[in-house]
């Protein structure tokens, strides 16, 4: 009777190695079964934000570009709304398309993420304006700037710059220029720069797009190859369909200098 209560604590501990054993052997088993479950599904992830552009006193302070001083734009005199900044794209053209709204002086360029950057410009004066489509295809960093025989004949007073005004701050055409063409030829339409900065948001131009000369630098930089440019009266679906014009703009000057970049 003695041996009893030693049989039945060996019987238990074989009980329990057993029971040890046929666990793991189990566990190993389970961890060795695949099954056809499905992988979560993942999101796509969202399009990239635009990156913020900086308080507007840093984005119109004076600065060095290319050797040439510019003064800062007195900001405290701008309008609001012709301060660059990122907005909901109102086009709904692809990415990298310029839209200009005649009808508000905004010029946008479309991003990704249903945003657009929104500049203000000055327009083509009464007579001298038009709609229509073109490409960004040259573009050139402080142009000289050659006022065509067209206008030395309105204003004989430019015939000192027949040979072409040497760049700078106070250049009609400003720190840039991009040139726009229409199937392959040079629509004498401009997107550039200019010093008088309180033109902006009024129609003051010879047939071009105006910008103050921050914000052409700023534009310049972001278009690296052709990009469409639609030029509407206004942004609704009646404006868009009006701007299939054909007419070519006032020449602003003598035409894309030789060494301009061209672009592909």
């Amino acid at each position: 009777m003695s041996d009893i209560p030693l049989f039945s604590e060996r019987l238990n501990r074989r009980a329990f190695l057993g029971a040890s054993a046929l666990g793991a052997a189990s566990l190993a088993l389970s961890a060795c079964t695949t099954t056809d479950v499905a992988p979560p599904t993942v999101a796509p992830a969202p399009p990239p934000s635009e990156p913020a552009l900086g308080d507007v006193a840093t984005m119109y302070t004076a600065r060095t570009d290319e050797g040439f001083q510019l003064p800062a734009i007195p900001v405290n005199k701008l309008d609001p709304r012709f301060v660059r900044q990122i907005v909901d794209d109102p086009t709904g053209e692809k990415p990298g398309t310029i839209v200009v709204d005649v009808s508000q002086h905004f010029l946008y360029l479309v991003r990704d993420g249903g945003k657009a950057i929104r500049y203000g410009v000055s327009l083509g004066k009464a007579g001298f304006g038009w709609t229509g489509s073109a490409v960004v295809q040259a573009r050139k960093k402080w142009p000289v700037w050659t006022p065509p025989p067209e206008m030395i004949q309105r204003r004989p007073e430019l015939a000192k710059y027949k040979d072409g005004m040497p760049p700078g701050p106070q250049s009609p055409l400003g720190a840039r220029a991009l040139y726009l063409f229409r199937d392959g030829k040079d629509t004498m339409y401009r997107l550039h720069g200019t010093p008088e900065w309180d033109s902006i948001g009024k129609n003051a131009s010879s047939g071009c797009v105006r910008f103050m000369n921050q914000d052409i630098i700023d534009l310049y930089g972001r278009v690296n190859g052709p990009a469409q440019v639609f030029v509407r009266p206004n942004l609704s679906p009646a404006g868009k369909i009006m701007a299939v014009s054909s007419r070519t703009a006032e020449p602003i000057d003598a035409g894309v200098p030789k060494d301009a970049e061209m672009l592909k």
